[in-house]
C-alpha cells in the first residue's frame, strides 16, 4: 500500500533514516515557471469569475456525495491551461467548493484547504470542516474553501488507470516483497502495465501526466487566488499539503498572507529516504498501539508488547495462503489485512477498532480489517474507487527523480521492510519505486532548500508520534521557512481542527491575526 501523506482523522473523513543518504543540494534549482511567452497570456484565467452553484453534480462517488449535502456549501469551476507553457492551448476544470463566512462584516478572507495525499480531495476536506469551524473564528471570519487540485476527485479530467474491478483483483495478488529477483521481475511488469494503462485511459494521456505535479497545482492556486478576490493567499494545508504550500510560498512569494502547515514534509529530503522513515514511523506507531493494548483484556497481540510482532505474524501470515473470509463475497488478503493496519495507525483514536479487528481475525472473520482497508483505499460500499490510488502515483512520480536501477530498487524494498518489520512478508509500499521507475514522462523536480525571501512566517505543527510525517521535518521545515513551531505530544497523524484546544487556540490566533505561538510551545495530547 503507498503510504500516502494524508488520511486526516476521523473528524474529517507520507516521510530520517541513515539507512541511504539525503544530502541537501547545497545551491538548489529554484523551481522554474513553465515559460509563457507573452506575459498577459494567462490575464483570462486570472480575471475568470467562478459560477457558484449546487454541488451534488459534483459528486463522483459516495463519500464526495456525502460530504457536498453539508449545508451551505457551493462549488464552481475554476478553467486552468493543461500546459501552462501553452496558455493558449488545451484548458482543464479545476472543482472548488466554498462555504462563506458566518460574519460577512467581520470577514478576512478566504482560507484555502488541502487535505494531503497526492490525490485527497480538498473540497471533501472542507466540505467536512464545515460543522467543526461554523462556531468558531474560522467559520465566521473566513470563507472556508477546498480545491481539488488537478486530475483529482471532481476536477476534470481526472487521473485514471485501473478499473473498480481491477482494483479489487490487484489487491488480492501477491507477486511478493520485491526484494527476490523473481518478485522484483513481477513488480517491474506491473510497474510497466500500470504505467501504460494510465496514458491509455486518462483524458490528453501523457501530457496530462505531464502537467499534474506539484509545480502545476501551486500555479492553479494562484489562479484559484484571483479568482476569489484575495489579493494575498491564506492557506492550511496538511502532509502533502504542506509541499503544496511551501512551494507555492517560493513561486509567489509576495501573494502569501498566512500559512498553517500541519504534517510536514522535509523539502530537502528525497523519496528513498522519506519511505524509510515512513516505515520507521509505523513501526514506531504499532509498538505503542502493542504497548497500549496490552495494559487491556482481550489484547490481539498479547499482554508482553515485545512479542507483540511476533504475535501479530502468527495471526496474519497464514492469510498468505489462505485469505480469510469477510462477508459479501469478499475475501481479506495479507496485503489488504497490512493496509488495514496501516489505516489504524495514522490515529490513536483507531487503535480500540484495529483490536477487535484483529480479534475477530482470530475467530476466522476478516470483515473489519477489510473495512479498514476499503477506507485506506477509498472504495465505497457500491465497490467504486476515487480516484485517490492513481492520483497518488501520477503526482508522487512527476514529483521525484527517478530511481531507474532495479538493484537499487530491490534494495529499497528490502531496507523498507527491514525498517517496519511488522510489514515483513508484505508488499513493501506497493513498489512505488519500481513504479516510478516505469513513468512514462519525466520528473519536474528534486529535493532543495526552499528559496523563500520575504515570505510570512508560516505556522508549522508537528506531532511528536506522527508515524506519517515524522516530527522532525516538522521541526525542518519550519527552520527552512523561518516560521513558528507548534508541538503537539499525541500519536496521529496532523492535529490542527481535530480536537486538542489547545493546538486549535494556537492555530486560530496565528490565521486571524498573525501571532505565533511563543517558541518552544508544547501541546499535551
Amino acid at each position: 500500500m503507498p503510504f500516502r501523506h494524508c488520511r486526516l482523522p476521523a473528524v474529517l473523513g507520507l516521510l530520517g533514516v541513515a539507512l541511504l543518504a539525503c544530502t541537501p543540494v547545497q545551491a538548489p534549482p529554484r523551481p522554474q515557471p513553465s515559460p509563457v511567452s507573452d506575459v498577459h497570456a494567462l490575464d483570462r484565467f486570472y480575471e475568470q469569475a467562478l459560477s457558484w452553484g449546487d454541488c451534488r453534480s459534483y459528486a463522483t462517488g459516495e463519500q464526495s456525495a456525502a460530504a457536498f449535502a453539508t449545508p451551505g456549501v457551493e462549488c464552481a469551476r475554476l478553467t486552468v491551461p493543461l500546459d501552462y507553457a501553452k496558455p493558449e492551448g488545451e484548458t482543464i476544470t479545476v472543482g472548488v467548493l466554498r462555504h462563506k463566512a458566518a460574519d460577512p462584516a467581520d470577514r478576512i478572507g478566504s482560507l484555502v484547504v488541502n487535505p494531503g495525499g497526492p490525490g485527497g480531495s480538498g473540497m471533501e476536506a472542507a466540505a467536512r470542516l464545515v460543522p467543526t469551524v461554523k462556531g468558531e473564528a474560522i467559520g465566521l471570519r473566513f470563507d472556508l474553501v477546498g480545491f481539488d487540485p488537478r486530475g483529482v476527485g471532481a476536477s476534470e479530467p481526472r487521473v485514471h488507470c485501473l478499473t473498480d474491478a481491477e482494483r479489487d483483483a490487484e489487491r488480492q495478488r501477491h507477486p511478493g516483497d520485491g526484494t527476490s529477483p523473481e518478485s522484483a521481475a513481477a513488480w517491474t511488469a506491473e510497474a510497466r502495465d500500470f504505467a501504460a494503462k494510465c496514458v491509455q485511459r486518462t483524458e490528453h494521456g501523457a501530457e496530462m501526466l505531464a502537467n499534474v505535479g506539484t509545480r502545476d497545482v501551486v500555479k492553479d492556486l494562484d489562479v484559484l487566488r484571483a479568482a476569489l478576490g484575495e489579493e494575498k493567499l491564506s492557506y492550511l494545508g496538511y502532509s502533502y499539503g504542506t509541499q503544496i504550500g511551501y512551494s507555492y510560498a517560493e513561486a509567489f512569494p509576495s501573494r502569501v498572507r498566512a500559512m498553517v502547515l500541519d504534517g510536514a514534509i522535509d523539502p530537502t529530503e528525497d523519496e528513498p529516504h522519506s519511505l524509510l522513515s515512513q516505515g520507521q514511523g509505523f513501526t514506531r506507531a504499532f509498538g505503542l498501539f502493542a504497548a497500549e493494548c496490552a495494559k487491556h483484556a482481550g489484547c490481539a497481540t498479547g499482554q508482553n508488547p515485545a512479542q507483540a510482532v511476533e504475535t501479530f505474524e502468527n495471526l496474519t501470515r497464514p492469510l498468505l495462503t489462505t485469505p480469510a473470509a469477510a462477508g459479501g463475497g469478499r475475501k481479506l488478503s495479507y496485503d489488504d489485512a497490512m493496509t488495514g493496519v496501516v489505516e489504524a495507525m495514522y490515529s490513536q483514536q483507531s487503535w480500540p477498532n484495529l483490536n477487535a479487528a484483529l480479534n475477530l481475525l482470530r475467530a476466522g472473520d476478516g470483515s473489519l480489517l477489510l473495512q479498514l482497508a476499503d477506507s485506506y483505499y477509498e472504495r465505497g460500499q457500491d465497490g467504486k474507487y476515487s480516484s485517490l490510488q492513481d492520483s497518488y502515483y501520477a503526482v508522487r512520480c512527476v514529483d521525484n527523480p527517478r530511481v531507474a536501477d532495479p538493484a537499487e530498487i530491490t534494495g529499497i524494498h528490502r531496507q523498507l521492510l527491514d525498517a517496519a518489520p511488522f510489514l515483513d512478508g508484505g508488499r513493501p509500499d506497493e513498489g512505488e519505486p519500481d513504479i516510478c521507475a516505469a513513468w512514462p514522462v519525466p520528473s519536474t523536480s528534486q529535493p532543495h532548500r526552499p528559496f523563500l525571501p520575504g515570505v510570512p512566517a508560516p505556522l508549522v505543527i508537528s506531532t511528536v508520534n506522527d508515524p506519517v510525517t515524522p516530527y522532525q521535518s516538522g521541526v525542518n521545515l519550519a527552520a527552512e521557512m523561518r516560521g513558528g513551531l507548534l508541538t503537539y505530544e499525541g500519536a496521529q497523524h496532523t492535529a490542527f481542527l481535530h480536537g486538542n484546544q489547545c493546538v486549535d487556540v494556537n492555530g486560530l490566533a496565528y490565521l486571524v491575526d498573525g501571532t505565533l505561538p511563543p517558541d518552544g510551545t508544547r501541546c499535551p495530547a
